[in-house]
């Protein structure tokens, strides 16, 4: 059926000499879905003009990224929640969100408690508008989930959780879906991942233009092909049933 990235960065600088390439690229390889993910309120709109541009294989998702949240006042980021409810019909789901406390360190601006309500804040814009989260959560995992649980959110993609494996087994048994990326050619704790959790509840995803499957290289949405084969190598599937799977998993969860 095809290749899915659920998870990229198309109007970051990286692509602006060369996006139609990509996606004549992603095109040839077989990808059928590119959901964008907008990070601040520049970003979310050029991410809209990428998939007005591209809207038979790009699929929108508008957020608000943890770090670039607190650059935001009180006013600001309420505007921005305002501008994604009234694109709510041009979006798959609100990506890309949640809490991070590797860039922004809990210490700093006192950033850890501002984090929580803003992901608060979104998480009740997503069941108010009934659509999915795409959840960052580097180096606060745990947080994140715990949050996520008490808040009440039902569709969750948990993007490139590298969580403990008992907190993964958690988000699974809550319903959460999880993103893999291409690193997993490298990446034991994705390895395990794999392994380990349902592959009814795994997407491929890129994270483009970060996280290459080639070290040193640019990566873009045709590279989640690495991540099929080895995800078919490690549960000794074939490529074409996994590609498959994804697939099915993208037409159930997001409802296209």
């Amino acid at each position: 059926m095809g290749l899915l990235d659920v998870h990229c960065h198309l109007d970051f600088p990286q692509f602006d000499k060369d996006l139609n390439e990509v996606i004549e690229r992603a095109r040839n390889a077989g990808v059928k879905f590119i959901v964008q993910n907008g990070v601040n309120p520049k970003s979310n709109r050029k991410s809209i003009i990428i998939a007005e541009k591209y809207p038979d294989i790009v699929k929108l998702a508008l957020g608000l990224y943890p770090v670039d949240a607190l650059d935001l006042t009180d006013e600001q980021f309420d505007d921005e929640l305002k501008f994604i409810e009234n694109n709510k019909d041009r979006i798959v789901a609100l990506g890309e969100v949640g809490i991070d406390h590797h860039w922004a360190k809990e210490e700093e601006k006192d950033s850890g408690k501002k984090q929580a309500e803003n992901f608060e804040k979104i998480i009740t814009l997503a069941e108010k508008i009934r659509k999915p989260l795409i959840v960052h959560s580097r180096d606060a995992e745990k947080e994140a989930f715990e949050l996520l649980q008490s808040s009440g959110a039902k569709k969750v993609v948990m993007h490139c959780f590298n969580a403990d494996f008992d907190t993964i087994k958690k988000a699974e048994d809550a319903g959460y879906y999880f993103t893999v990326p291409c690193i997993i050619v490298r990446s034991k704790h994705f390895q395990k991942m794999a392994k380990k959790v349902s592959l009814d509840r795994l997407f491929t995803e890129t994270d483009a233009p970060f996280m290459s499957p080639f070290q040193g290289k640019r990566n873009e949405p045709v590279h989640v092909a690495e991540t099929i084969k080895k995800i078919a190598e490690i549960l000794d599937k074939k490529e074409k049933d996994v590609e498959d799977q994804m697939i099915d998993n993208y037409k159930r969860f997001f409802g296209k």
